[in-house]
C-alpha cells in the first residue's frame, strides 16, 4: 500500500484519547474475511460513504459485501467533530461559477442541502439516536474586519440556498450566549445539525446489516484485480469476488488501490480535544452557554460546539505530521488556542484528545463518480472536512450511479479531481499553504 502519511497515522495510536467511543457500551466487532466469498457489489471502507452506498443498495435489493480495514466508524467518520452542515468544495461560489456555470453551480448547492436531509432522514428513519443538537451552524469572525466575510455569507446563503442567516453585532455575542474576547460578531445559518459521529456510524452499520448487507472487519484490501469480468479483492484472509465495486477510503486511501487514485486526493490532519463536563458555573463565568455548532472565520480554523452533556469539543487544523512529538505538539497547540479563546476555563481538564485525516481534492470540489479505466468501479472522495453530510449523500449518490435509481448526482461532482502536483510527495505542499494561511490569519 502506498500511502503518505507516517505509519502512526493509520494506527490505535491517533484515537487512543478519544472521547466517542467512551460514548457507546462497545464497538462492535464484524469478523474477518476467511476464504473465498462473492457479492454482486463490493464496498471498501465502512465509513459514512461506504455504509450509506451500502445501506441503499441492500435496500435495493442488492447483494452487498462491505470490506473495512478495521472496524466499521474507525476512520474519519468515528472521530471527527461531528458537524453535519451545508459543505464539501474548498472553492467558492465565485470560482465554481467561473468554472463550472450557473446552473451546474446551483445543482451542486442543491446537493449539500439535500445532504444533510439526507443525514436527518436517515437518522429518523433508522431510529438511529446520535445525541442531535444545533439549529444551523455558526460562523464568528475572529477580527472585526472578517464581519464583511460574514455579510457575504450572508449574501450567499440568500441566493444559494434562499435563506435568511442572522447576523448578530459583538455587542449582541454575550446575550445569545457566544461570549468571548475573541469575536466581533456571529452569522447563523438555520440549515444543519451537530451529531455524535461514533453514535451515527455504528447505526448505520446495523442498518447495513438489517437490509441485507454483510460487513467484514479487519479485512484490509491489499490488491485489486481483474478476473472473468470481476473485481478481485484480495485480504489477508481471502478474497471476495464481485460485479461492482466502490472505493471509499478518502482519507485512508491508498495511491495503488486502486491506481487511479495516485495524486487525485490530498489527506489532511485535523485535531479534536474534549472538556470534562462544565458545570452550570463554568458555563456562566465564561458566558458561553449556547449549544450552537461553531467555527471561525480563520483559514486554519476552529471548529467547537458545547454538547448536550455540557463538555465542550474543540477542534483545529494546522498539524502536518503524524508522529508521537507532533501529535504531542498539536495538543499544545490546540490547549493554547482553547485558553485563549475561552480564558475563564484555562482550569478545566481536556481529558480527550486525537486526530484524524480527512481529505482535499486538486480542484477543490468533491468527487463522487466512475473510476476512470476501470469498468464497475466507482468511488467518492474529498469532502473537505465536511464529510458527515457531502460522504454520506455521495455514498447514495454512488447507490443511485449503480441501480439507476434515486438521487441525480450533479455534474460538478463527477468531474475529473485531476492530479496534484508533485505526485506522492504532494504533502509538501501543506507546508506552503500552512504557512500562506497563517499569515493571513494574523492580519
Amino acid at each position: 500500500m502506498r500511502r503518505l502519511y507516517e505509519p502512526m497515522a493509520y494506527g490505535p495510536d491517533p484515537i487512543a484519547g478519544s472521547f466517542w467511543p467512551t460514548t457507546v457500551d462497545a464497538v462492535p466487532v464484524h469478523a474477518p474475511v476467511n476464504g473465498a466469498l462473492e457479492a454482486e457489489i463490493a464496498i471498501i471502507g465502512a465509513g459514512f460513504t461506504g455504509l450509506n452506498a451500502a445501506l441503499a443498495l441492500a435496500e435495493a435489493g442488492r447483494d452487498v459485501v462491505v470490506l473495512e480495514a478495521e472496524q466499521p466508524g474507525w476512520g474519519a467518520s468515528g472521530r471527527n467533530g461531528g458537524f453535519c452542515c451545508l459543505g464539501g468544495a474548498k472553492a467558492g461560489p465565485a470560482t465554481l461559477l467561473k468554472r463550472y456555470g450557473e446552473a451546474d453551480t446551483q445543482a451542486y448547492y442543491n446537493a449539500e442541502h439535500a445532504a444533510v436531509d439526507h443525514v436527518a432522514s436517515i437518522l429518523d428513519h433508522h431510529g438511529i439516536d446520535a445525541d442531535t443538537h444545533s439549529q444551523g451552524e455558526t460562523l464568528l469572525a475572529f477580527r472585526p474586519k472578517d464581519i464583511a466575510v460574514l455579510e457575504g455569507l450572508a449574501e450567499e446563503m440568500r441566493r444559494f440556498q434562499r435563506v435568511e442567516s442572522e447576523l448578530l453585532p459583538r455587542d449582541a455575542l454575550p446575550e445569545r450566549g457566544f461570549a468571548s474576547p475573541e469575536f466581533h460578531g456571529a452569522l447563523t445559518t438555520p440549515i444543519g445539525f451537530a451529531l455524535n459521529p461514533m453514535k451515527y456510524a455504528l447505526g448505520l452499520a446495523r442498518a447495513v446489516q438489517a437490509a441485507g448487507g454483510r460487513i467484514f472487519g479487519h479485512s484490509a484490501v491489499t490488491k485489486i484485480g481483474r478476473d472473468n469480468g470481476r473485481h478481485v479483492l484480495t485480504t489477508a484472509g481471502g478474497q471476495l469476488r464481485a460485479k461492482s465495486l466502490i472505493a471509499a477510503t478518502n482519507g485512508y486511501s491508498s495511491d495503488d488501490l486502486p491506481g487511479w487514485m495516485a495524486g487525485r486526493y490530498l489527506p489532511v490532519q485535523s485535531n479534536v480535544l474534549v472538556t470534562r463536563p462544565l458545570t452550570d458555573e463554568e458555563l456562566a463565568a465564561q458566558g458561553w452557554t449556547s449549544h450552537q455548532m461553531c467555527y471561525d472565520t480563520r483559514h486554519l480554523l476552529h471548529y467547537f460546539r458545547l454538547m448536550p452533556d455540557k463538555r465542550m469539543l474543540f477542534g483545529l487544523r494546522g498539524a502536518m505530521k503524524t508522529t508521537p512529538r507532533a501529535h504531542d505538539q498539536t495538543r499544545a497547540i490546540a490547549r493554547a488556542d482553547f485558553d485563549r479563546i475561552f480564558p475563564e476555563w484555562q482550569h478545566v481538564e481536556t481529558p480527550h484528545f486525537w486526530s484524524g485525516l480527512l481529505a482535499l481534492s486538486r480542484n477543490l470540489v468533491p468527487f463522487a463518480g466512475p473510476i476512470g479505466g476501470m469498468e464497475n468501479a466507482w468511488t467518492a472522495m474529498c469532502y473537505h472536512g465536511n464529510g458527515v453530510a457531502m460522504g454520506s449523500y455521495a455514498g447514495r449518490l454512488l447507490a443511485a450511479q449503480i441501480t439507476g435509481e434515486g438521487p441525480a448526482t450533479p455534474a460538478l461532482l463527477r468531474s475529473d479531481p485531476g492530479r496534484f502536483e508533485l505526485g506522492r510527495w504532494r504533502r509538501a505542499v501543506l507546508l506552503f499553504a500552512y504557512t500562506f494561511y497563517g499569515l493571513q490569519d494574523r492580519g
